[in-house]
């Protein structure tokens, strides 16, 4: 300083403006590396091609701008509130690159909540309600002091935070978080973009789908239709069944078979058939109610069958249609003509029930003529029964078959079909009737086998009764049945065959309403089952045997094996439960028909 003549005063400020000046320079030299590299974050942006590469780059850039120990990019999940970390530089440890920070913890929910920039110079005496236990270990392994945390926005949403940390602490600069804000910006322009790119890829996947499904669907509904019109001239041409097959076979190239519903073939085409197809197994029987439930073709494996579909209208099943081998698989398509084909055989099994079921309403109403026997109606009655080819002066006698309401069409159907035509099979009052000669030893029907036969064809048991003799008239006959068929509904029981005599008097004298009879038992006898069921004891048996014994303490004791003074003090048990007065006249009349009726029951049960 001397030599230009400088005082030390002069000296001292020439020195700190130079100082100033080489600060100065430092910030823009800082600043111009920093626009720099602005620029080209900037230049990557707009050229990108792989997003994910441009924002690994992007923290690395933060990372070494910031001077910081550790840069790292949380995403935020509109739908959990939850921030994932997606990117990361100078991370040395495993915990930090799969952090998810709930709602509500740590620096980086403040920034999202606030959407401005967040920093701390001691992460540790950080707010206590913002730590979590999982973000503090991560911390904690990265050795982490100081953090400042930027928000990266669009016009709506927050997208993330850009992090950077360091291992000491440090206060940020309004430079640094002005920085670290620029990168934000342009992290937010990759994640947004990234975002719409991945919307337009998946709209773009979805259109393509849905053009490829809207063509396929065209083609099916062309060659369904075609198939299905081709089905329905051979129908209108006559033929029932045969003409189905032999157009659904020709179609698809492979044997095909119509069975009814207890699996026997009623058309075939193609042929030869497969093993499968003449006697199904389990495989096929469950593919079969698997298409009565869903109403599609269902494919099966093995059996030499390849798809089945059943013939169905609403509940009502009629059988299935079963598809061999080809020489090319299955595909919609032929599914979707295979099910059109089905419902064709539903509608012609529905075509031949409507014809059959004009006759049967013709029978069933000569039944009820019969039954009600108006005088006045008899020589119209004969002459429709001639017509049938039936004589009435033959019948004689009847069988009553108990039948669920909405099976009870299908039932007549079946008997119809099993029994001679001159047998008159009809419904009449909630009952299927059969009338018979017992003198045509040809007409006489075996009532168990009867039974059997409809339990097969309607699958759902049934009750038979048979009345006492062929020397009553028929609307006697029927009342006397019709009484013993409620009872038996009464007493719920139900898939069995009866004579009318098992239950005389008690189907006179009851009533045999369900409701009115469980009462009735209930009354009389119930205390003494609710007791024995409590104690274990056989209180019921006693009555029973008291019952049967003329009243008798010494009778009874000597049927049960008992000593009479045993027997006497467990009729003062039956004191006690059913009052004093149960051995009375009424209340034993009562008392004895309950007793017996239970006792039928449970017998009846144990067939």
């Amino acid at each position: 300083m001397r030599r230009i003549g400088a005082s030390e005063n002069q000296a001292a400020e020439i020195a700190d403006s130079v100082h100033r000046s080489q600060r100065e320079l430092s910030r823009l030299r800082r600043r111009e590396h920093e626009l720099s590299a602005l620029f080209s974050s900037a230049r990557e942006l707009a050229e990108l091609r792989d997003s994910d590469a441009v924002l690994v780059r992007l923290v690395q850039r933060a990372h070494e701008m910031m001077g910081a120990d550790l840069a790292y990019l949380s995403e935020f999940d509109p739908d959990t509130r939850e921030l994932r970390v997606r990117e990361t530089s100078g991370s040395v440890s495993a915990s930090l690159p799969s952090l998810r920070v709930p709602p509500g913890r740590g620096l980086v929910s403040a920034v999202v909540e606030s959407r401005s920039p967040q920093w701390v110079s001691d992460y540790s005496s950080y707010t206590k309600e913002r730590h979590d236990s999982g973000v503090d270990e991560a911390v904690s392994a990265e050795g982490l002091v100081s953090m400042l945390g930027v928000p990266m926005l669009t016009s709506d949403d927050v997208l993330g935070v850009l992090f950077v940390g360091n291992r000491a602490e440090k206060s940020f600069s309004p430079e640094e978080v002005s920085l670290l804000s620029a990168l934000a910006d342009h992290a937010s322009v990759i994640l947004q973009t990234t975002q719409t790119l991945r919307s337009l890829q998946e709209s773009e996947d979805a259109s393509r789908r849905n053009l490829q499904s809207l063509t396929a669907h065209l083609v099916e509904r062309d060659r369904a239709n075609t198939v299905h019109q081709e089905l329905v001239q051979a129908v209108l041409a006559g033929g029932g069944f045969g003409p189905v097959a032999e157009t659904l076979a020709s179609a698809l190239g492979r044997a095909v078979a119509i069975l009814d519903d207890h699996d026997q073939i009623i058309a075939a085409a193609g042929l030869p058939l497969a093993p499968g197809m003449l006697e199904p197994d389990a495989a096929i029987h469950d593919a079969i109610a698997e298409s009565r439930r869903s109403g599609h073709c269902v494919a099966v494996a093995g059996s030499g069958v390849r798809a089945v579909a059943a013939l169905s209208a609403g509940k009502r099943h009629f059988g299935a249609m079963l598809l061999g081998d080809g020489e090319f698989e299955l595909g919609a398509v032929d599914f979707r003509t295979v099910e059109r084909a089905a419902q064709v055989g539903a509608l012609l099994e529905l075509q031949q029930e409507a014809a059959s079921g004009a006759d049967q309403r013709v029978r069933s109403e000569l039944i009820t003529d019969l039954l009600d026997d108006v005088p006045e109606r008899r020589s119209d009655v004969e002459r429709r029964a001639r017509r049938l080819g039936v004589d009435l002066q033959l019948l004689d006698t009847l069988l009553l078959l108990a039948v669920p309401g909405d099976q009870q069409t299908a039932a007549a159907r079946a008997l119809s079909r099993h029994l001679d035509e001159r047998t008159l099979v009809g419904e009449h009052r909630g009952f299927i009737v059969v009338a018979y000669s017992s003198a045509q030893d040809a007409l006489e029907p075996e009532p168990e086998r009867l039974r059997t036969h409809v339990e097969a064809a309607i699958r759902h048991p049934v009750s038979l009764v048979v009345p006492r003799s062929a020397t009553a008239a028929l609307p006697d006959a029927f009342v006397s049945a019709m009484r013993t068929a409620r009872l038996l509904t009464a007493l719920e029981i139900t898939g069995m065959t009866v004579q009318v005599d098992e239950f005389l008097p008690y189907s006179a004298i009851l009533d045999t309403d369900s409701h009115a009879l469980g009462a009735f038992l209930r009354d009389t006898i119930g205390a003494v089952r609710t007791y024995d069921a409590e104690r274990g004891a056989d209180l019921l048996g006693t009555l029973r045997a008291f019952v049967r014994n003329n009243a008798s303490p010494t009778r009874t004791a000597r049927a049960l094996n008992f000593h009479t003074n045993t027997i006497l003090q467990r009729l003062d048990r039956l004191d006690h439960v059913l009052g004093a007065d149960w051995r009375e006249d009424e209340r034993m009349f009562r008392l004895g028909i309950a007793v017996r009726l239970d006792e039928l029951r449970e017998r009846l049960q144990r067939r």
